[in-house]
């Protein structure tokens, strides 16, 4: 299949790179860079292992009721909380 391909600047210089190190002509370059990329862009992602938040025991609430805030304030941080 032949076609025209407009490749960005930073594409180009990759290109231009692994050219001169690899000596190889350009269709083989692109052909093969194209192959691994869509190989790799079609195959199914890959599965991470879930990250597990570890648990830690705080102790017991010192307080007997947190419902009330206000309270709760007053205790932790004195009656000039407000």
């Amino acid at each position: 299949m032949r076609t025209t391909l407009t490749l960005d600047d930073d594409v180009a210089a990759l290109l231009k790179r692994v050219l001169s190190r690899r000596k190889a002509g350009l269709k083989a370059v692109v052909n093969e860079a194209l192959r691994v990329g869509l190989r790799r862009m079609s195959a199914p992602p890959e599965r991470t292992a879930r990250y597990r938040t570890p648990s830690v025991d705080s102790g017991r609430c010192l307080l007997a009721n947190v419902d009330d805030i206000a309270e709760v304030l007053s205790i932790v941080e004195g009656e000039s909380y407000k």
